[in-house]
């Protein structure tokens, strides 16, 4: 069953904004979309609830609206008499939206109560964390949601998984520690080509112009490296 939650604040301002009084409060959760369309030939009443967990929708059936309709027709005949009659035609499309714009609050509110109602038998109420669920997200033998008493099969079946993954994964970290004893991180490694910009990932040469990267530029008398930019070596005093 799905009893009443907290006072609903956005049907009460529709309400108010149409200019009709609430006799009484409308309560549901925040789960639900307003579908309702006032003016027009297709004017009724349409609530759309969605479940907490998987976010599946249930729509409620519509009910038409006949003042809204009836002041859509209207409408259009008076839009077509307008330039016949003038501002009679006008007049009598006004009077009708006003009468659908009068009704309007309290045939909404009882709509939003029947759609409720009808409601109930999609979703659930879980006695834990309070969220409304559907069926398939339903823990009947707990009275509680899935997110609050999961499935143990599925629990057990992912908890499986998981270790699976993890134990994978430290094989091959240990796998990939072994592997980088045996790499030169001394060697200087160019990641972009200075030439042509070219990403590199740490190759001797570049795929895209052939350049020889991190080149150390050494001493032709002495064999040191000379710093870059250097005119002459630091350790022997030979030009470059």
């Amino acid at each position: 069953m799905l009893p009443v939650l907290a006072a609903d604040r956005e049907s009460r301002s529709t309400a108010l904004y149409s200019g009709e009084r609430m006799d009484a409060e409308i309560y549901f959760s925040h789960n639900y979309r307003d579908l309702c369309d006032q003016h027009g030939t297709g004017a009724g009443f349409q609530f759309e609830f969605s479940c907490a967990r998987c976010y599946d929708t249930w729509r409620s059936p519509f009910e038409g609206y006949s003042s809204g309709r009836a002041a859509g027709w209207l409408n259009k005949a008076a839009s077509t008499a307008f330039g016949l009659v003038g501002n009679t035609g006008y007049g009598v499309g006004s009077a009708a939206d006003g009468l659908a714009n009068a009704g309007w609050g309290s045939a909404r509110d009882a709509a939003f109560r029947r759609a409720i109602g009808n409601a109930q038998g999609h979703f659930n109420r879980c006695a834990r964390c309070t969220s409304y669920v559907c069926g398939r997200c339903w823990n009947a033998g707990q009275g509680l949601c899935l997110n609050c008493a999961p499935d143990t099969a599925a629990e057990a079946m992912a908890s499986r998984q998981r270790g699976l993954n993890d134990m994978a994964s430290e094989r091959a970290y240990a796998m990939g520690q072994d592997a980088g004893q045996g790499f030169d991180v001394s060697t200087p490694r160019q990641l972009v080509c200075p030439q042509c910009r070219t990403e590199t990932h740490g190759g001797a040469y570049c795929a895209g112009c052939g350049h020889h990267l991190a080149q150390q530029n050494n001493c032709a008398a002495c064999s040191a490296v000379l710093p870059d930019g250097a005119a002459f070596c630091p350790g022997c005093g030979t030009r470059r």
